[in-house]
């Protein structure tokens, strides 16, 4: 017994400090990058994940005694299983939808993996809990740098704004590429403004940044001698 605490709640103790310690280290990570779930939210979510699975330990070896004789009072993956039910609506906040992009999904796995992570302090697993934390940085971190070195897709708009007599042809002549395909085109006349907007709906195939291949394709756009008015980029 150490300062009139059992050991076996000291025990208790350092389960959920080393839960919280691994779960501040990936909501670090999501801090550092602007994620609205971050130090905090994933360090409470470690935290309350392991005093969870404490919880489900200690109610599971609780006994009383029935006409029957002694039983238990419950099982201890019941607790457990409710965290996992748990953290999938929490996860699901943190998703946002816009257009063609869906933000927030790496961050939802990152939530959900500091769930894991607090169970399995919770329990003891601390090796596991250990490496489990440093794959999920590997992912986080070290695989950010590898996207840098292969292709992928990606989707942007693009509205042009020019006059009413330009053929809309010529714009797509221009922005369509090896690496940009048009999936949707729209048009609109205003004739009070004498004014055409063109909207696009694009496919980027690209390495690297996608900001490059935008930039060049709106000076493509400017050396192309079409008379431009607007012309603005935005994700789909």
């Amino acid at each position: 017994m150490e300062f009139g605490l059992p050991q076996e709640t000291w025990t208790f103790l350092y389960r959920i400090l080393f839960a919280a310690l691994l779960g501040g280290v990936l909501g670090l990570e999501r801090d550092i990058h602007g994620r609205g779930a971050g130090l905090r939210t994933h360090l409470l979510v470690s935290a309350g994940a392991a005093l969870f699975m404490i919880l489900s330990i200690q109610i599971a070896t609780l006994e009383i005694d029935t006409s029957a004789g002694v039983q238990r009072v419950t099982d201890p993956g019941r607790i457990a299983a409710q965290i996992v039910t748990g953290i999938g609506f929490l996860g699901a906040g943190v998703i946002i939808r816009e257009g063609f992009t869906v933000r927030g999904l790496t961050t939802a796995a990152c939530l959900w993996v500091a769930a894991a992570i607090g169970m399995a302090s919770g329990i003891g697993m601390y090796l596991i809990s250990a490496v489990t934390t440093l794959l999920a940085l590997c992912a986080l971190v070290m695989l950010r740098k590898l996207e840098r070195f292969y292709r992928k897709d990606v989707y942007r708009d693009l509205e042009v704004k020019v006059p009413n007599e330009v053929d809309v042809r010529r714009l797509l002549d221009v922005v369509m590429s090896r690496e940009v395909m048009i999936i949707f085109f729209g048009m609109r006349r205003d004739y009070e403004t004498h004014t055409t907007t063109a909207t696009m709906s694009l496919r980027v195939f690209y390495r690297g940044t996608a900001d490059k291949l935008s930039h060049d394709i709106i000076e493509k756009l400017e050396k192309s001698q079409i008379p431009l008015k607007s012309v603005r980029w935005f994700r789909s």
